[in-house]
């Protein structure tokens, strides 16, 4: 044994949103795949911007769900409801400066937000934004609103940041990422 946690094949939703990060999505897919996880993932608008819903879908083995209109005509349950419902764990990563205050918030109009107030499963958020962003008193009382209802997070890190400047607001590393989503699996 080699102190890793076992993989237990459970259902990961992985929200992608729109910051620089959002290319390292494609590892977090892969390695929670290759633990035997079965992954779908749900794209903001602006995450498209940084990467395509193709290498998502490629490396996820699932299609991605990125606009509610989207769903399935016909289906007797909308797409994004099965979703929070199959989710063993929302993970969002990355999580921008918007998206947190989405979520604490409760607004649901867009793919991630409605998955986001209809799963009943554990919520990881893996933020990642200008140090400023995450520094400032909106973005912190957001941050306390969702540790309030149960949501936890990973990161940021310190480290050069894509704006230029250094300091916290890194994504976490993605073997970082990956632990706590099997920590949180493994005590379900």
């Amino acid at each position: 044994m080699n102190g890793e946690p076992k993989s237990s094949g459970q259902t990961i939703v992985l929200g992608v949103t729109g910051s620089i990060a959002a290319y390292k999505a494609a590892e977090i897919v892969s390695q929670l795949r290759k633990a035997g996880h079965e992954v779908f993932v749900v794209m903001t608008r602006r995450s498209m911007e940084f990467i395509t819903p193709l290498t998502l879908a490629t490396l996820s083995r699932n299609p991605v769900l990125c606009d509610l209109s989207e769903e399935t005509a016909g289906a007797w349950k909308p797409g994004h409801i099965e979703l929070a419902d199959r989710a063993d764990l929302l993970l969002i990563a990355p999580a921008s400066a918007n998206t947190i205050a989405r979520l604490a918030h409760g607004f649901a109009d867009d793919a991630l937000g409605s998955v986001a107030l209809a799963t009943r499963a554990p919520l990881l958020i893996a933020p990642a934004m200008n140090g400023k962003m995450w520094d400032h008193p909106a973005t912190r009382m957001n941050v306390e609103t969702l540790r309030t209802r149960g949501a936890l997070f990973v990161g940021p890190a310190e480290g050069m940041l894509a704006c230029g400047y250094e300091g916290l607001g890194r994504l976490a590393e993605v073997s970082e990422i990956t632990s706590h989503v099997e920590k949180i699996l493994a005590a379900r």
